[in-house]
């Protein structure tokens, strides 16, 4: 509730007094940081009337049919690049990351029947690589098919994506800049998540909203764009706001099983349920095959202060978002668990240090800086931590790792200037982080 209109005619004194004295109540009981965001009885009906969404079922008579128009015997391009669409289509709703091998095998064999002669598979390819956070990879496909040709829409839409995840921030302005004349769903994705690297988190929440209202007429995208608003406001410590756009993105997509894990995410972080959140990860985790699940029963047992239930599930988490089937997807989350319950920094490192290949940027470098830290390569932390982070954006979980690796290094200033950035994004981190950050606040 943001705003409560009054219009009150020829009223007593006495009724007055008692209108205000109400919605003063009502104002504050909005306001209230303690009243629950995540109701039991709507969790309950929300994992007992699940049902695949429409979305699911066009997506599977999709897929039979450009498979039945396959033929093994002769080889073509649209009924094969069809088929692995719906494959990458039905990966993003459920989360087998098998769907996305079998497609990339798809476009490979299509390249290969072509010899290399057409834009599209090489354009598919890229956006698959992107998937998996090979953007090293994706920008060598991109540059591929630019060399035979593609539309102008595309050639900015993914330079922009490719650009902006290696940390080439000057070219990524550049392509956003050519978007910009349409100002269309494209464009304001993208605009919102450039605001989000600059900390702009108010202009980067409007664009995003801004790119929902104009997919009113496509229910996926406006959904993809009202979770990722979400994400934004719970970035803003707005998780009122957050849980609202997830009910909303739930509505349009009952598969949507990010949104789901997000409203877990405020019942462990801003309500202390975590019977509750616990109950809704677990759910995800029967219908998506992601290890996202895993990460965040890992985060709601250590939230619960279980070591035990934690360790396991960090344990779990790690084992299968190691799999080289998912590339590099999970560095960041592997990291932070190897840097925390399962004291392995030395294995952090290596994965930092892989990382920087993938994309150096202030986050990358950051990781691996603090990484360097908790091996006690104090020196080599610090230089990295001047040369490629110090004065760069930065998000929760980094300005957290370059406040501790301060404190660690006596730099007591520095660290509470860290820390009190990192504050404001208090409820991008894990709950022991978020305790520690309060912990050393207090100091």
């Amino acid at each position: 509730m943001r705003t409560i209109y009054v219009s009150v005619i020829k009223i007593t004194h006495m009724k007055y007094l008692f209108g205000t004295i109400f919605l003063a109540f009502i104002l504050s009981s909005c306001k209230n940081p303690k009243a629950k965001l995540v109701d039991n009885t709507y969790a309950d009906s929300l994992i007992s009337h699940y049902t695949p969404p429409q979305q699911v079922k066009d997506n599977e008579k999709e897929m039979e049919f450009w498979k039945s128009r396959i033929d093994p015997q002769q080889p073509r391009q649209v009924n094969e690049s069809k088929y692995a669409g719906t494959l990458i289509t039905r990966f993003r709703q459920f989360g087998d990351i098998n769907d996305v091998k079998q497609a990339e095998a798809i476009y490979k064999t299509v390249n290969k029947t072509f010899n290399n002669t057409l834009a599209s598979p090489f354009v598919a390819l890229t956006s698959s690589a992107m998937l998996q956070h090979h953007f090293a990879q994706a920008d060598t496909l991109l540059q591929a098919a630019k060399k035979i040709g593609i539309d102008g829409f595309t050639d900015n839409t993914l330079s922009f994506d490719v650009n902006f995840e290696l940390g080439k921030m000057v070219a990524a302005t550049y392509y956003l800049k050519q978007l910009r004349k349409d100002k269309d769903y494209s464009y304001e994705f993208r605009q919102s998540k450039m605001d989000h690297f600059n900390a702009n988190i108010d202009s980067a929440i409007s664009s995003m909203l801004k790119a929902a209202s104009l997919a009113k007429a496509n229910p996926s995208l406006r959904g993809i764009a009202l979770s990722n608003a979400a994400d934004l406001n719970i970035h803003a410590g707005d998780l009122q706001e957050a849980a609202a756009l997830y009910k909303q993105c739930i509505n349009l997509n009952s598969a949507d099983f990010h949104s789901i894990m997000g409203l877990g995410w405020i019942a462990l972080v801003h309500d202390k349920n975590d019977t509750l959140a616990e109950k809704l990860f677990k759910f995800v985790q029967t219908k998506n095959r992601l290890p996202d699940p895993l990460f965040k029963l890992y985060q709601m047992a250590q939230g619960r202060g279980d070591k035990m239930l934690e360790k396991k599930y960090a344990g779990e988490f790690v084992t299968k978002a190691t799999d080289t089937l998912y590339g590099k997807m999970y560095n960041k989350y592997i990291i932070e668990i190897y840097t925390g319950v399962l004291n392995q920094p030395a294995k952090a490192e290596a994965l930092a240090k892989n990382e920087l290949i993938n994309r150096a940027t202030p986050q990358t470098y950051a990781w691996y800086a603090y990484t360097l830290f908790k091996n006690n390569k104090n020196d080599e932390a610090y230089k990295v931590f001047e040369q490629h982070v110090s004065g760069q954006p930065l998000e929760g979980l980094e300005l957290y790792y370059m406040g501790a690796m301060m404190k660690g290094l006596g730099k007591g200033y520095n660290a509470n200037e860290f820390f009190k950035a990192a504050e404001k994004n208090r409820f991008d981190l894990s709950p022991a982080m978020a305790k520690d950050l309060e912990a050393d606040l207090a100091e």
